[in-house]
């Protein structure tokens, strides 16, 4: 019987989450396909036990909306399964060949690059509405940073016409060298920023 691997192609058992309260939460098991059909959601904080590369894609089905009127939506973002495997899996191909590294790796570290670790929460005291900084939990550092990684992507595929490919590849690899140009890092400084001046 053949090694299971990513896509058939890229062992993510080879990559390692160097953030220690990230660990519990970004799995890298291998898997057959990224698509579990809700298999662990009937368990609390389940979401650990999905495959990165499976939340990654779940994510690119709906990117999320951005600002309260919906400035830019991703209603239509909904496609089959194969479609956006393929486009992942291009993906994984354009970030091999710049990078030199396993695609995995580098999603994996382009997370831990994007997870805010502090952000702000706004609670009433009397009639008034008051902000305090609140340390993230992992889960939802992990949360965060995919959904930042993809409506980052999506967004610049809209503003520059780029393939989906080059856009996801870009953010991700933007990502991972931690350049604060990519919408991820600077969402992540950002929130930071603003917790650091709540304190």
């Amino acid at each position: 019987m053949s090694e299971i691997k990513i896509f058939d192609e890229w062992d993510s058992e080879e990559a390692e989450v160097h953030d220690e309260g990230l660990k519990r939460y970004i799995n890298t098991e291998n898997i057959m396909a990224p698509r579990s059909k809700g298999r662990h959601s009937d368990q609390q904080f389940y979401r650990g036990d999905v495959q990165i590369v499976e939340r990654f894609l779940n994510r690119m089905y709906v990117a999320g909306h951005k600002g309260k009127k919906h400035q830019v939506t991703s209603g239509h973002n909904v496609g089959k399964s194969e479609k956006l495997w393929n486009v992942l899996k291009e993906t994984f191909e354009i970030i091999e060949e710049e990078t030199g590294e396993n695609p995995v790796q580098v999603l994996v570290t382009a997370v831990e690059n994007s997870s805010p670790t502090e952000e702000v929460v706004s609670y009433q005291r009397g009639g008034v509405m008051a902000r305090k900084a609140v340390t993230v939990s992992p889960q939802r550092r992990v949360d965060l940073a995919v959904r930042m990684l993809v409506q980052g992507a999506y967004e610049g595929r809209l503003a520059e016409s780029e393939d989906a490919t080059d856009a996801i590849a870009s953010e991700i690899i933007g990502a991972y060298e931690n350049d604060s140009s990519v919408r991820a890092v600077r969402e992540k400084e950002r929130r930071e920023k603003e917790a650091e001046g709540a304190r």
